[in-house]
C-alpha cells in the first residue's frame, strides 16, 4: 500500500471518525486515501474553523479530534486552534502536507519550516521522512495527545513520502490507567481539611475533562463543603446546589472572594495556572490543596501547599471515603455570601430595556435551553457575564475557553459540539466581532444539516476591550465597526436570519428556533451599559459591604 493508505488506517485504529479541514495539493493522496475510508471528512472554509472543531471534539470525547490542512498558509491558519487547544488541554491532531522532501523542483515556494513553527504551541510535532515511520508516529502522537495533561500534537506529510511503498501495519492501542494518589498524600489532605475552620472547595477545567462529577457530588453531599468553580469548571457540580456559592467569572471582588477571604483551607480539585485565576494566593493567607492529574505549576498568585496527584475521580473518592466532618467546620459566612450573590444576581433578569441588558439576556437563554443543553461561547464580555450568571447544571455544558481565550472558536464549536451530541439543543453565543472572524463557516453549518441556534450579541464593536479602556480611564477610540445586515448574511447561506426588536420577543424567538431544527441565526442588540457600572464598581461595593 501507499504512505497515505497506511496514515489513514492508523487513524481508524485510533477510532477517528471525522477530519476537519482544508486540503491542498500536497494532500491530494492522502484524500484520495480518505475516499476509501470510514472517517468522514468535514471540509471546512476555513483552517482556523477546522482546528477548532477539532479541538472541541477532543474537549468533549476525550480522544483527540483531528484536522487537515496544507502546507506554508493552511498550516499557518492552523496555529490560533493548535494554540488554543493547547492551552485548553484539549487532545487534538493536525496534519499538514509539505512539497517534496527528496526532489522538490519548486524552490521554496510556500515552503516554511512548519514543525519548527508548531514546537512551541505543541506536546509533540514531526515530519515523516519514511513511510514506515508512519505507524510509530501516529500512535505517539495519538498517546501524547491524550495523557494527562492533554493537548495539540502535529504530525507533517511531505507529498513525495504520501506516495512511497510500504508494509507497515497500524500499531494497536496501548491501555494505560492513570496513576492513583499516594495514600500519604491523601491523609495529609484528609488532616488539613479536617483540621480547618472553614474549608472550601474549587472546581476547575480539568475536572471537567473526565467522570469526576458523581464523585464530586458525593464528596460535596458527605461533608458539606461549599463549593465554587472556575469559568472552565462550570457545570462539573450542579450549580443549582444548594452549596454552590457561584462560579469565579473575576478574579477578585465578587460576593464569592468574602467566601475565599474567609476560608482557611481550599480543596482546589482541577485548576492550572492557564486559566484566568480565580483567586489570588497571598503568603501567609489562605492554605491551598492542589488536587490534579499532575504537579502544580506555580507562579506568584497560586502557591498550594499540599498536592495529592494523581487520577482527579480517584483522588475524590479517596478523600470522600476519608473525611469526616468536623463539629469545628462553621460555614455561616459562606451561606451568608451565597444568599447575597443569589439575591443580587437575580435583581435585573425581568429588566424590560432595549437593546437589553447582559443581565436579561443571561436568564432569557437559561429559561430557553433544557439542563443538558450546551452552549458555546466566543470570546467577549457576555463571556464574564455567562460565566457568573447562567447555571450550569451538567459537566461541559458551557464551552468556554478561559485560557488562549480566543475570538472566533463559538461557531466552529458549537458545530463540533452538535456532530458528537447530535440529540441535544446546542446554541452558539458570539460578539458580532468574534461571530465575523469564522462567519464564512455558516455555510459548512447548513451544508451539515445541522441543527444549530447562533446568537449574535450586536454592539458595533469590540465590548471587552471598550470595557477595559473605560476602566482604565482612556477615551473611547479605535473599536467600532459596522455590521452586515445579519438577516440576509443568514439567508445568504441557506439559514434562516431573526432580528429582536423587543426585549420580550427574545425568549419566544429562542423557543421557537430550538425547537423547529435547522440553522438559526438571532441578530440583538445589546446595551453593555453595566460593564463598568455593574462589574467594577457595584458588585466589588456590595461584596466589600457584606
Amino acid at each position: 500500500m501507499k504512505a497515505s493508505d497506511l496514515l489513514v488506517r492508523c487513524l481508524e485504529a485510533e477510532g477517528v471518525e471525522h477530519i476537519f479541514g482544508v486540503p491542498g495539493e500536497e494532500n491530494l493522496d492522502f484524500l484520495d486515501s480518505l475516499s476509501r475510508s470510514s472517517i468522514r471528512l468535514i471540509l471546512t472554509r476555513h483552517e482556523q474553523a477546522a482546528g477548532f472543531m477539532a479541538a472541541t471534539y477532543g474537549r468533549l470525547t476525550g480522544k483527540p479530534g483531528v484536522c487537515l490542512s496544507t502546507l506554508g498558509p493552511g498550516a499557518t491558519n492552523l496555529v490560533t486552534a493548535g494554540a488554543y487547544a493547547q492551552l485548553g488541554a484539549m487532545p487534538m491532531l493536525m496534519i499538514t502536507g509539505q512539497k517534496p522532501i527528496k526532489t522538490s523542483k519548486q524552490g521554496h515556494f510556500q515552503i516554511i519550516d512548519t514543525c519548527d513553527m508548531m514546537q512551541p504551541i505543541t506536546k509533540y510535532t514531526r515530519q515523516i521522512v519514511s513511510a514506515d515511520n508512519i505507524p510509530s508516529r501516529v500512535r505517539e502522537a495519538f498517546r501524547l495527545a491524550e495523557q494527562e495533561r492533554p493537548g495539540a500534537v502535529h504530525l507533517e506529510l511531505p507529498e513525495d513520502i504520501a506516495g512511497e511503498a510500504t508494509e507497515g501495519q497500524p500499531m494497536p492501542a496501548s491501555r494505560v490507567r492513570r496513576p492513583v494518589a499516594e495514600e500519604k498524600s491523601i491523609r495529609f489532605a484528609v488532616e488539613m481539611i479536617e483540621s480547618a475552620k472553614r474549608p472550601l472547595i474549587l472546581i476547575g477545567a480539568a475536572a471537567n475533562r473526565k467522570l469526576t462529577c458523581r464523585m464530586l457530588r458525593r464528596l460535596i453531599d458527605s461533608t458539606g463543603i461549599p463549593f465554587f468553580s472556575t469559568q472552565m469548571g462550570k457545570g462539573v457540580a450542579d450549580e443549582a446546589h444548594p452549596l454552590c456559592l457561584g462560579c469565579a467569572a473575576l478574579s477578585s471582588g465578587d460576593f464569592l472572594h468574602q467566601a475565599v477571604a474567609a476560608a482557611d483551607v481550599i480543596v482546589n480539585i482541577g485548576h492550572d495556572v492557564v486559566e484566568k485565576p480565580p483567586f489570588f494566593m497571598l503568603p501567609g493567607g489562605v492554605k491551598v490543596i492542589h488536587v490534579n492529574f499532575t504537579t502544580a505549576e506555580v507562579d506568584p498568585v497560586y502557591f498550594p501547599q499540599v498536592e495529592v496527584v494523581g487520577d482527579i475521580a480517584n483522588s475524590v473518592w479517596q478523600l470522600a471515603n476519608h473525611i469526616r466532618p468536623s463539629d469545628d467546620w462553621d460555614f455561616a459566612r459562606f451561606h451568608e455570601v451565597r444568599s447575597a450573590f443569589l439575591e443580587h444576581k437575580a435583581r435585573d433578569i425581568d429588566d424590560p430595556r432595549f437593546p437589553i441588558c447582559p443581565q436579561r439576556l443571561v436568564a432569557d437563554v437559561g429559561r430557553a435551553m433544557p439542563d443538558d443543553g450546551i452552549l458555546a461561547l466566543d470570546n467577549g464580555i457576555y463571556k464574564i457575564w455567562f460565566a457568573r450568571n447562567y447555571e450550569a447544571h451538567q459537566p461541559n455544558t458551557v464551552l468556554l475557553d478561559n485560557a488562549l481565550a480566543s475570538m472566533g472558536a463559538g461557531l466552529p464549536s458549537a458545530m463540533a459540539a452538535r456532530l458528537v451530541n447530535p440529540k441535544r439543543a446546542v446554541m452558539a453565543i458570539c460578539g458580532d466581532g468574534g461571530f465575523m472572524m469564522n462567519a464564512q463557516d455558516l455555510e459548512t453549518a447548513v451544508r451539515l444539516d445541522q441543527n444549530l441556534v447562533v446568537l449574535i450579541l450586536n454592539d458595533h464593536g469590540y465590548g471587552m476591550i471598550k470595557w477595559k479602556q473605560e476602566h482604565m480611564g482612556f477615551a473611547d477610540f479605535g473599536l467600532d465597526f459596522t455590521n452586515p445586515d445579519f438577516v440576509k448574511f443568514a439567508e445568504a447561506h441557506g439559514a434562516r436570519g431573526h432580528r429582536v426588536e423587543s426585549t420580550d420577543a427574545l425568549l419566544p424567538l429562542l423557543q421557537e428556533c430550538l425547537s423547529t431544527g435547522g440553522v438559526d441565526i438571532i441578530d440583538i442588540p445589546v446595551d453593555y451599559t453595566d460593564n463598568q457600572t455593574v462589574l467594577n464598581e457595584e458588585i466589588p461595593r456590595l461584596s466589600a459591604a457584606l
